[in-house]
């Protein structure tokens, strides 16, 4: 039985504007320990804005975020040795160093901390890259491999610190249908074998309705629609049914 090692995370009335103009206007969201929450919505209706709160990228006009107990300007201000999760985050464009192998990217943070050896970092970073399917790449720049392998490895360093909450932004963009399939696959395998929670923002719906235990729909800057995946393409939302159509999932 998988280890439910995932932290819950609360989110209650976030709202944040860029100069003026609003992009998060009030959401609400809950996502369960050890679930794999997808977040949809039309290009810039906020979903990267959203998760770089979570993150802690960016900071609220208003609202709270909450991870299990704890709010998250407190997590964030305990010292790496004192917090009581890790969390992590793959960009969209996986931010690979490209003056940096493939080991020294995903051992970055570790030898930031400097709480392992030299020994125990190799160990780590081969685990890692064994998990998603990289194993002998350690050695290779990034400007070496493919589109998918590069986003495979932004994951790897990801998985590093052993984190209890992983965040992806746009995991799947510019990858191909069968790269994308394999990235979700591998987002699926982390939630059995890891226990950790995940928040995927994506445009893929078809994607979203695979690999998500939950779908929560973003628009005007709120959560309008929140539905098991499986149970998406029966909303009755009207926007929802409107981007089901243009995805071609409306039943």
């Amino acid at each position: 039985m998988t280890d439910r090692s995932g932290v819950s995370i609360q989110i209650a009335g976030l709202q944040k504007s860029f100069n003026g103009t609003p992009v998060l206007t009030g959401v609400d969201l809950r996502v369960e320990a050890g679930e794999i929450m997808v977040i949809v919505g039309g290009s810039g209706e906020g979903k990267s804005v959203l998760l770089r709160h979570i993150a802690g990228l960016e900071t609220p006009e208003s609202g709270s975020i909450r991870l299990n107990a704890l709010e998250l300007r407190d997590y964030l201000r305990l010292p790496p040795e004192a917090k009581p999760f890790r969390l992590s985050m793959v960009f969209q464009g996986s931010a690979l160093l490209n003056s940096m192998t493939v080991a020294e990217n995903v051992s970055l943070r570790l030898k930031e901390h400097r709480t392992h050896t030299n020994a125990e970092i190799a160990r780590i970073v081969a685990t890692c890259l064994e998990q998603v399917d990289l194993a002998g790449t350690e050695d290779k720049l990034p400007s070496e491999l493919s589109g998918g392998m590069r986003k495979r490895v932004a994951i790897a360093r990801a998985l590093a610190v052993e984190p209890q909450i992983i965040l992806y932004d746009e995991p799947t963009a510019d990858l191909d249908p069968l790269l994308t399939q394999q990235i979700g696959a591998l987002i699926t395998r982390i939630q059995k074998t890891r226990g950790a929670t995940q928040v995927v923002v994506a445009h893929n719906l078809a994607l979203a309705c695979e690999i998500g235990t939950h779908i929560a729909v973003l628009h005007d800057g709120r959560i309008v629609d929140y539905q098991p995946a499986n149970a998406l393409v029966r909303s009755t939302h009207p926007h929802t049914q409107e981007f089901l159509r243009a995805a071609n999932l409306k039943l």
